[in-house]
C-alpha cells in the first residue's frame, strides 16, 4: 500500500508482523526514504514529529488496534539526577568517551553480537551479519557520530551508540555495551553522557527512541526526569508515568491517508496539532 503527499517524499507502510514489545499484537511502521540533498531537513522535521531514522529510512508506528508505542525525548534543562543515576555518574566517571565520524570496526561488531548473545539472542537483529552491522553503522545520509566508551584500566572497549546530530538535539540512534560490567549500568550511563552530549552543545533535546508502557525492554526511559513524549500529534512532558497505558483500540490510530496528510515537511505549513 502507498500513500503520496502532493509534493516528494512519498510515504509507505509495512505489512503487519508480530510486535517485539507487547506479547500478542501485531505492529505496522509508516516510514519513507531519507536521501538526496534535503535528507537533513526532512529527518530534522520529522524526528519532531515522531519518526525514527534506520539508514537511509525514516519511520513511525503505525499500528491498526494500537497506540501503545511513543517516540521519547529527555528536556535538558528539565533533567535532574535520581539517586541512582548520581551513583552511575559517579561510578563512571573515568569512562574515556571517544567521538568519531560513522565507521565499522571489528572491536563494534564483537561487542555487538556479544550484547545480543546475552541481552536479545531471540530479538530481530540477532542474525546481524558483519556486513549488515556495517551498514547500520556507516549508512546515512545526514550527521551521525559513532560515540565510544572505553573503560580507563585497560581501554578496551565496553559500549558504543550510534548518534544522530539533530538541529534540535542528539538522537540515539542505537546503542549496546559489554554485559560484563553489571555494576557500570552502562546503559543508564550512555544516556546520562548522551545528556551531557547535549548540554555541552547546547542542544535541548535527547531523542531516546521508543517508550512503550507496559513493555520491560522499554521501561527504563521512563526513569528520567525531563521526559515527553509524542502523542496525538504533540510533545507532553511526562509528570507520572503510571498515567499511561498500552492503548489498545482501533479508534486511537488515525487512518494511513490522514496520518500522512498531517505530516509537516520542510518549506510546507505546520500540519494540525
Amino acid at each position: 500500500m502507498r500513500h503520496t503527499l502532493p509534493v516528494a517524499p512519498q510515504f509507505y507502510v509495512t505489512a503487519p508482523q508480530p510486535c517485539p514489545y507487547l506479547p500478542g499484537r501485531m505492529e505496522r511502521k509508516l516510514f519513507t526514504a531519507l536521501q538526496g540533498d534535503t535528507a537533513e531537513s526532512l529527518n530534522n522535521g520529522l524526528s519532531k514529529q515522531g519518526f525514527r531514522r534506520s539508514q537511509n529510512v525514516l519511520y513511525r508506528p503505525s499500528c491498526a488496534e494500537c497506540a501503545a508505542c511513543m517516540s521519547a525525548r529527555i528536556c535538558v534543562d528539565d533533567f535532574t539526577p535520581n539517586r541512582s543515576q548520581k551513583r552511575t555518574r559517579r561510578r563512571g566517571r573515568n569512562i574515556q568517551r571517544r567521538v568519531s565520524s560513522p565507521w565499522a570496526t571489528e572491536e563494534q561488531y564483537d561487542l555487538f553480537r556479544k550484547y545480543l548473545e546475552m541481552r536479545h539472542a531471540d530479538g530481530g537483529m540477532s542474525d546481524m551479519d558483519v556486513f549488515e552491522f556495517a551498514a547500520m553503522i556507516e549508512e546515512s545520509p545526514i550527521r551521525t557520530r559513532v560515540v565510544e566508551y572505553y573503560a580507563p584500566e585497560n581501554d578496551e572497549l565496553i559500549a558504543v551508540c550510534l548518534t544522530d546530530i539533530l538541529d534540535d538535539g542528539v538522537s540515539m540512534v542505537y546503542s549496546f555495551y559489554t554485559p560484563d560490567r553489571p555494576r557500570d549500568s552502562l546503559g543508564t550511563y550512555i544516556i546520562l553522557d548522551h545528556i551531557e552530549i547535549a548540554r555541552e552543545a547546547g542542544l535541548p533535546y535527547v531523542y531516546l527512541g521508543y517508550w512503550v508502557p507496559g513493555s520491560d525492554k522499554m521501561g527504563y526511559k521512563a526513569r528520567f526526569s525531563g521526559l515527553e513524549v509524542h502523542r496525538r500529534g504533540t510533545w507532553e512532558k511526562v509528570s507520572n508515568p503510571e498515567d499511561y497505558k498500552s492503548e489498545t483500540h482501533p479508534l486511537n490510530t488515525d487512518p494511513i491517508a490522514e496520518q500522512v496528510a498531517n505530516i509537516s515537511l520542510p518549506g510546507s505549513r505546520p500540519a494540525k496539532a
